[in-house]
């Protein structure tokens, strides 16, 4: 790490190299970097398969950055809870549905560095309308947004350029979706 690296950086040369390893034994390749920011939302998408997880896993250490991301608060469930802590989980009630977007914005605000992964179908079941609260903590926290394309037709993980949202999320949603024609899920059907 250099004094310029403004990124939240975790793992080491070895952690790295291991993702790099598996990453390349299942044929994936990642393809652009991740701006050189201390905060932004990644948003990973399509989201259509468990499968999904373990390849994030490998792309997290892969760029030995350190990510937060959320998912539902019954995936971290005894023995696996603390564990999914350690790789950045934060469990989320999205029954409740007030607040989880000011909270979040006010722990982005808190920290001088984060960098938070959210897959913008929010489940992996197949929906006609992303859900917008990535859009709304990126706005209100002013950090940009910046799409990952997970295509498993190709097997590439594409880090595209960031994206500032302008507060108009009827206009900006669909520049951001665009980014993602012609990329292919692991469940097609479901993308």
């Amino acid at each position: 790490m250099n004094n310029t690296d403004q990124l939240p950086r975790r793992g080491n040369r070895f952690s790295r190299a291991v993702a790099n390893f598996l990453l390349r034994l299942f044929g994936w390749q990642v393809k652009g970097a991740l701006p050189n920011l201390p905060k932004m939302i990644i948003i990973g998408a399509p989201h259509t398969s468990n499968w999904d997880f373990p390849l994030a896993m490998a792309f997290i250490f892969y760029l030995g950055v350190r990510f937060n991301w959320m998912a539902k608060k019954e995936f971290f469930v005894a023995p696996f809870s603390h564990l999914w802590r350690w790789l950045g989980g934060v469990p989320v009630d999205r029954k409740a549905g007030s607040g989880v977007v000011e909270q979040t914005v006010e722990a982005i605000r808190q920290r001088s560095q984060i960098v938070l992964a959210i897959a913008p179908e929010g489940t992996r079941s197949k929906v006609t309308r992303w859900r917008t609260g990535f859009y709304h903590i990126a706005h209100q926290a002013n950090i940009p947004i910046v799409p990952v394309l997970a295509d498993y037709g190709r097997k590439t993980l594409t880090i595209t350029d960031p994206f500032i949202p302008t507060g108009d999320v009827e206009a900006d949603l669909p520049l951001l979706q665009a980014r993602y024609q012609n990329i292919t899920g692991k469940n097609r059907d479901q993308f």
